[in-house]
């Protein structure tokens, strides 16, 4: 029970809030808003049954206390502003340009599902504070291609993208292959040998006109599990819910790039070149990445080139799977 003078001590507090242009239900409803770190600890635990490997929840989590939360820990998230992602992001941006950009991506995704559940009506770390970041050194490729070493991050902040559930599988699934786009949204249950463990492209398919097998790795294999769960009774493994059944177009895995802030470093394309990339730079053999991404052997080399190399490229593909899972280990390497 409100004694009368208390109710009439809260009727002129209201008063003098409406007089100022506040609203005391809104007032009322942000100080029920999560602290950033409540908010971030919801995403990492929604998030930890599609993360494969458990040290991506232990990564956002060290990364978050060592660099984050001691500006926004604290805060509501409702009151975050620019400035004060600014702060956390900027030290680093171009000294440091990939932990600049992990950083701003994990807030930007903590905030995205603060945006979802109604906390904060903007993302305070999304493209609005772009001008306020300088130009970062310039990357050296052309193709809009991550470094690979970036990879496992991305795949976890795709896990927290807020995008259809299909097309999120998808881009996993086609990066854990190696895969071109349009071959994985595609892809069709018939083409795939659960127990051989393996996803036989037809040659219709194949931009080289001939079929190309590929070794699915747990990981992969993991992602197809999770796609039955979403059927939709075509033979589609991911299937678009806007076309009724028909495939995914190519512009909606783009659009998760988007949403987690990589389009303008990234295309999903460039997922097959960071691959490469990861096989040149940890000693794996020319002749099996080349297999792996499908790729024709010319020259004398080619004239002589007979075997897809499965075996060899099934354990290159674990391990590849593994390194983007976030595992922070050395890989085992793949002798010739």
């Amino acid at each position: 029970m409100v004694s009368l003078a208390k109710a009439r001590e809260r009727a002129f507090s209201n008063r003098v809030a409406i007089a100022d242009g506040r609203n005391p239900l809104d007032e009322k409803d942000k100080a029920n808003t999560p602290t950033f770190r409540d908010a971030a600890e919801k995403v990492i635990e929604a998030n930890r049954p599609s993360w494969r490997n458990s040290k991506t929840a232990q990564s956002w989590r060290s990364t978050l206390e060592r660099y984050v939360f001691p500006s926004l820990g604290n805060m509501r998230v409702h009151q975050i502003r620019h400035k004060d992602v600014l702060r956390v992001v900027e030290p680093h941006w171009t000294s440091r340009p990939e932990l600049g950009r992990k950083l701003r991506r994990r807030i930007r995704s903590i905030l995205a599902w603060c945006h979802a559940h109604g906390y904060v009506e903007h993302n305070m770390a999304g493209e609005v504070i772009n001008g306020a970041l300088q130009k970062q050194p310039a990357a050296k490729k052309h193709l809009r291609a991550l470094p690979y070493r970036e990879v496992a991050d991305a795949l976890a902040s795709v896990d927290v993208a807020q995008s259809p559930p299909a097309a999120k599988l998808c881009l996993r699934f086609t990066i854990l292959t190696a895969a071109s786009s349009g071959e994985s949204r595609g892809a069709v249950w018939s083409e795939i040998d659960l127990e051989a463990r393996e996803w036989r492209i037809p040659a219709s398919r194949m931009k080289t006109g001939v079929e190309h097998r590929v070794p699915l790795s747990d990981a992969a294999l993991a992602v197809l599990e999770q796609a039955r769960s979403i059927q939709d009774g075509s033979d589609l493994i991911f299937s678009s819910t806007a076309k009724h059944g028909g495939p995914l177009s190519d512009t909606s895995l783009i659009r998760i790039l988007h949403g987690i802030g990589l389009a303008a470093r990234a295309t999903v394309h460039g997922f097959r070149s960071s691959f490469r990339d990861w096989c040149a730079e940890t000693g794996k053999p020319r002749d099996i990445a080349e297999a792996a991404l499908a790729h024709t052997v010319g020259g004398v080399e080619g004239a002589y080139f007979r075997s897809d190399l499965f075996e060899r490229r099934r354990l290159l593909m674990d391990q590849w799977a593994t390194f983007v899972s976030g595992v922070d280990s050395e890989t085992v390497q793949l002798h010739g």
